[in-house]
């Protein structure tokens, strides 16, 4: 344990009355166990400042970090069947999404804006994984459909941040069917000749790894983050091999070619801005 927790936390509690410290004061960085004051990881984006662990961070906060002074407008998606299937395993699927609900604020597992991005337009569509794992059913299908659709509406590039357990179980085949739904809005965007970036953020695995994370004009990863399709204990069994150091991180993947960059995220605004604009410099002179 570190002197912030043996010492300053207990000082600060006998200082102040037990009922007037908050809950969320102190944040414990899962990867090296260091304490810090809960504004502190706010101000740098959730990013631990002794060893650089990159924590989950909400659908919220990407889109507040990501466009110009956190102002944005997000867009109604279209309602979708609760629970199609009346599907139950140890709960009843529509307790689950009104727990989801009522835990996030959230409709479903995306949310999507538009805004600007270093003073140029943008859509963003992000995913929640505090929603359910951020699980693909057919409301997140028909998000991302809408996303790709207000992008050519607007002439302005497409930025999916990913984080997804994958496929939701809750939604048998109608969750699958969203891998080729999501699949053939991505090529809505690029018939259009506007940029398709996708920002994969941990963890993003299943099917959504299988569709649309994939197909980025540009693939961004955050550091550390686990990305693939199954999981490594199921690849091991399956190959029977032992699997390199690392695999399904993101630097391993970057090194052998699946993504193209890693960026940190206190620079990742700064990155699309730049990809943005360098992606669409071409159309800016013919126009």
């Amino acid at each position: 344990m570190s002197w912030l927790t043996e010492y300053v936390r207990p000082k600060i509690r006998t200082l102040l009355r037990r009922e007037d410290v908050p809950d969320n004061l102190w944040v414990q960085c899962p990867a090296c166990q260091q304490m810090m004051f809960h504004t502190e990881v706010e101000k740098h984006l959730k990013v631990c400042t002794h060893c650089g662990h990159h924590m989950r961070a909400s659908a919220d906060d990407r889109l507040r970090w990501t466009f110009d002074g956190g102002t944005f407008s997000r867009i109604e998606l279209p309602k979708v069947p609760a629970d199609p299937l009346r599907f139950r395993d140890s709960q009843r699927y529509a307790d689950r999404l009104r727990g989801a609900r009522e835990k996030t604020h959230h409709d479903d597992a995306l949310l999507v804006a538009h805004g600007t991005i270093g003073g140029q337009r943008a859509v963003v569509a992000v995913m929640d994984f505090d929603f359910m794992g951020g699980s693909m059913g057919a409301a997140v299908g028909e998000g991302i459909v809408a996303a790709a659709k207000l992008a050519v509406l607007q002439d302005a590039p497409l930025i999916v941040f990913t984080a997804s357990g994958g496929a939701r179980m809750q939604e048998g085949a109608i969750s699958l069917m969203q891998m080729p739904r999501t699949t053939i809005a991505t090529r809505l965007v690029k018939e259009a000749g506007l940029p398709f970036i996708v920002v994969l953020t941990d963890p993003t695995t299943g099917g959504v790894t299988a569709s649309f994370a994939m197909l980025g004009d540009i693939q961004i990863a955050e550091p550390g983050a686990m990305i693939g399709f199954a999981g490594a204990r199921v690849i091991e069994q399956t190959v029977r091999e032992k699997l390199p150091e690392g695999f399904q991180r993101a630097e391993y993947l970057h090194e052998h070619g699946i993504v193209d960059m890693v960026v940190k995220r206190t620079e990742l605004a700064a990155t699309l801005a730049r990809l943005i604009l360098l992606l669409r410099v071409k159309d800016l002179e013919a126009a």
